[in-house]
């Protein structure tokens, strides 16, 4: 892998997870234009690599409601905190499930399977377009919505799906105010980044990924910390303001662009 390649995935990263056009989609057909050879397992690892980078702008973005957060938790009694760190791991469950026992089926998909990103920015378009015209978004998010909001990600880690997007816009569909919808989505990620980025470290000697150039990556990690930060900031504004039409017509043609390429 080069470094106009890394530098060019890792902006692509780092735009695409904040707003609501599926980074894992565009990640793989950025590697196909460029014409990468690399494995479905180094794939995957880039993948996580670029994810931990934007994992990383989103803290430095939310660091104050983070710094609350925890200085709740060492409260060590039931209270706003403990309340909002039980939902997360209630979002968290159905991701740690299919990663468990789908892992290799899942890093399969990762293999710039084009066709099947096309059709599920389809999906994504569909979603965006129809949380855009939701009006009742008052409700802040509740135990039972934790859950399905988290069925909602589990789902998305398939390349093409928009993980805020589906989310954000799950969450939307179900009267959840905007902003707390957009806060909640760009959370409940962080836990699952760094213990999937744990485990990729640990099973580094036994994986493909291991080998992969240290300079490139780390180019390609500091564009996509970078332009998260400036991406997640915008996406706030964006839900706030209720224009995730527009990248519903974006994710709708990149998506039928994607499924001409394949088949012609």
């Amino acid at each position: 892998m080069n470094y106009l390649e890394s530098l060019v995935l890792g902006i692509i990263q780092g735009i695409t997870e904040f707003l609501p056009i599926s980074s894992s989609g565009h990640l793989e057909i950025g590697k196909a234009l460029f014409g990468t050879t690399a494995s479905a397992e180094e794939s995957l690892f880039l993948t996580l690599a670029l994810h931990t980078a934007t994992a990383l702008s989103t803290l430095v973005v939310f660091r104050k409601e983070i710094g609350v957060i925890l200085g709740g938790l060492f409260q060590l009694k039931i209270n706003e905190s403990w309340i909002f760190a039980v939902k997360i791991i209630l979002s968290m469950i159905p991701a740690v499930f299919i990663g468990l026992f789908f892992e290799e089926k899942i890093t399969a998909l990762f293999d710039e399977n084009i066709l099947l990103v096309g059709v599920l920015l389809l999906v994504t378009a569909g979603l965006l377009f129809w949380a855009d015209r939701a009006k009742a978004t008052s409700k802040d998010v509740g135990y039972n919505n934790a859950v399905l909001i988290g069925i909602v990600q589990a789902i998305a880690i398939l390349p093409g799906i928009s993980r805020s997007g589906a989310t954000i816009a799950t969450a939307v569909l179900l009267g959840i105010d905007r902003t707390k919808a957009a806060r909640f989505s760009f959370l409940m990620v962080l836990p699952l980044i760094f213990g999937s980025m744990a485990k990729s470290i640990l099973d580094a000697e036994n994986t493909a990924g291991s080998n992969t150039a240290v300079l490139p990556l780390l180019l390609g990690f500091v564009a996509a910390f970078v332009t998260g930060i400036i991406a997640c900031k915008w996406m706030i504004r964006i839900v706030q303001k209720s224009q995730l039409k527009y990248f519903s017509l974006y994710c709708a043609l990149v998506g039928f662009s994607a499924i001409l390429y394949e088949l012609i």
